[in-house]
């Protein structure tokens, strides 16, 4: 469409549409073409046959450990926080199922055991409320003294208070004793990081400042391999199948990246519109977050775009467009035919 420069309410409307846009000064995308370079990343034969024979040799590990055992605790929590949890999905549900099952009964038992490990009662009140039980905390009342408090005893257990600090974190509404907990073992926490190991005060230091409910699951990963390894009671078969495992999904990520970055260039929005928020992998790393097993691919790059695109739309409104843009634009997209728009649009997406 061409405008008449002959008529001038044209033209001061053009100026005082102009004159009423908001700028906005996006900081610019710090990763550029960086991921560009991964475009030919890809998992070789090898790669994934080795990962099926480790994976294999954790499941045995995993199976002969038994349910009712402190180890098995350890080994599930291990499994989860070191990112490999999706491979074993059965076997964590049949062994915490066993346990849940019988939390009644090995909870009497600690009622009995002035001895019993605060660390092993946390751990497994964790993991039960982590997958979804809903156990009681009562089970913390042991450690309770006669005034209402924690023991002080219990500060001296630094990684059994490590694990009420990871325990309360799962606390509801009205859990008294969890807050109790929470308040406990974050105080004397802080006081002891001094005195403690580097091994320990760095894992301490990451739980204070990102508990694991709260965590990243690939950073989170990441970070708990290096604990991991530091840790003398490590498995080695679980943490050499975690490191591969970590190595290939990362390839995978990053090969993904590179395809979404490539559409993004290809659409040239950087030139098309110089207003929008460049955030192709931030977006990225947010669906990630969600769904970032291998199987998901798919639904990571259409819903990274889409992101992008609501990323877009979203600053059309509230930063770029006039009033009268806005109003003709909501008009057009009422108007829309969805089921064309979206095969179309989804030419756009692929």
């Amino acid at each position: 469409m061409e405008f008449d420069s002959s008529n001038p309410s044209i033209l001061n409307k053009r100026v005082d549409q102009d004159d009423v846009r908001r700028s906005v000064k996006y900081h610019p995308s710090v990763w550029g073409d960086y991921f560009l370079a991964y475009n030919s990343m890809e998992i070789s034969a090898t790669e994934e046959e080795e990962l099926r024979r480790q994976k294999e040799m954790a499941r045995k590990v995993l199976a002969q450990t038994p349910d009712h055992s402190y180890h098995k605790l350890e080994f599930i929590d291990a499994i989860q926080r070191l990112g490999v949890g999706y491979h074993f999905e059965e076997e964590i549900d049949k062994s915490l199922q066993y346990i849940h099952d019988t939390y009644l009964e090995y909870s009497n038992k600690d009622n009995d055991l002035r001895t019993v490990a605060l660390r092993f009662v946390a751990l497994r009140f964790r993991l039960l409320r982590q997958q979804g039980y809903p156990v009681m905390c009562d089970v913390f009342n042991k450690f309770i003294d006669s005034e209402g408090n924690f023991k002080v005893s219990l500060i001296e257990n630094i990684e059994g208070m490590l694990e009420l600090f990871e325990a309360a974190q799962f606390r509801i509404a009205g859990e008294e004793i969890l807050e109790k907990a929470l308040e406990f073992s974050s105080s004397n926490l802080e006081v002891l990081l001094p005195n403690m190991s580097s091994s320990l005060s760095r894992q301490v230091k990451e739980a204070l400042k990102i508990p694991i409910l709260k965590s990243s699951n690939r950073v989170g990963a990441k970070k708990f391999i290096s604990i991991y390894q530091q840790d003398e009671s490590h498995n080695e078969i679980l943490l050499n199948f975690a490191k591969l495992d970590f190595n290939i999904i990362q390839k995978m990520h990053q090969k993904e990246l590179s395809d979404i970055t490539r559409w993004w260039k290809d659409l040239d929005f950087a030139n098309r519109l110089p207003f929008a928020r460049d955030r192709v992998v931030e977006c990225y790393f947010w669906i990630m977050e969600v769904y970032f097993e291998p199987h998901y691919h798919s639904a990571r790059r259409m819903l990274t775009k889409i992101l992008n695109m609501t990323s877009i739309l979203d600053d059309i409104y509230d930063v770029y467009g006039t009033l009268d843009d806005l109003q003709l634009f909501t008009d057009i997209i009422q108007r829309l035919h969805f089921e064309s728009f979206f095969k179309s649009i989804l030419f756009y997406l692929a």
